[in-house]
């Protein structure tokens, strides 16, 4: 019996190469494009400055639970609620930019066995330069 012969391939070695350098390099690019999208979104979300602070009683210790509102400065609708964590502790977000908001405590359904008679504290004005954290605290009576 006579074997069949294989039909030559239309390729040479040189030809293979360079389709596998034309993957890499499709490859490449797809990787610098997704690359490039990524960190624009990164730089679009990094535009904010963020307050935060520590809702503290009367004996000094953090309060968990504790409605904080914030508000811009010359304003009187409250624009953000957050509430104080286990670690008396708040964070909210706010647009960079050179700003003040005033924070206030709200102790309107607040019930704790620690504490009896709480009443919130003075309100504070935090300013905000650009996109920065600020630290502050507030003080309950």
């Amino acid at each position: 019996m006579k074997r069949k012969k294989k039909p030559k391939t239309a390729t040479t070695p040189n030809q293979a190469s360079f389709a596998v350098c034309v993957s890499i390099l499709a490859c490449l690019t797809i990787c610098l494009i997704s690359t490039t999208t990524l960190q624009a979104q990164r730089a679009k979300s990094a535009d904010y400055a963020l307050i935060f602070g520590t809702v503290w009683g009367p004996d000094d210790r953090p309060v968990y639970g504790v409605t904080v509102k914030i508000r811009k400065a010359g304003e009187k609708r409250t624009r953000w609620e957050i509430h104080s964590n286990h670690l008396g502790e708040f964070e909210q977000r706010v647009p960079a930019g050179k700003q003040d908001y005033v924070l206030s405590a709200d102790l309107s359904g607040y019930k704790s066995p620690e504490f009896k008679h709480l009443q919130p504290g003075p309100e504070i004005t935090v300013h905000v330069e650009n996109d920065e954290r600020v630290d502050t605290g507030l003080h309950l009576k």
